[in-house]
């Protein structure tokens, strides 16, 4: 019974590995090949993979992230 209950907990263990490592942003933010691992990417258009031009507003605006996160505590 404890083995079966261990290989089950492996099992969904490395099945949520997997389910992490291929899951794609829901906030429609792609980072572009290249870029490296993590949660943040590089500003600019270039390190999206759409790699549309953004205004000078908008790149002015990504460039501060996570800078401008009001919610960050030192």
């Amino acid at each position: 019974m404890i083995l079966k209950l261990a290989a089950l907990g492996a099992l969904g263990y490395l099945g949520y590995r997997t389910y992490e490592k291929n899951r794609v942003d829901q906030n429609g933010v792609a980072f572009a090949g290249g870029e490296p691992e993590g949660r943040f990417r590089n500003a600019g258009a270039d390190a999206t993979a759409s790699h549309d031009a953004m205004s000078s507003t908008d790149e002015a605006l990504d460039e501060t992230y996570p800078a401008s996160d009001a919610t960050a505590k030192y």
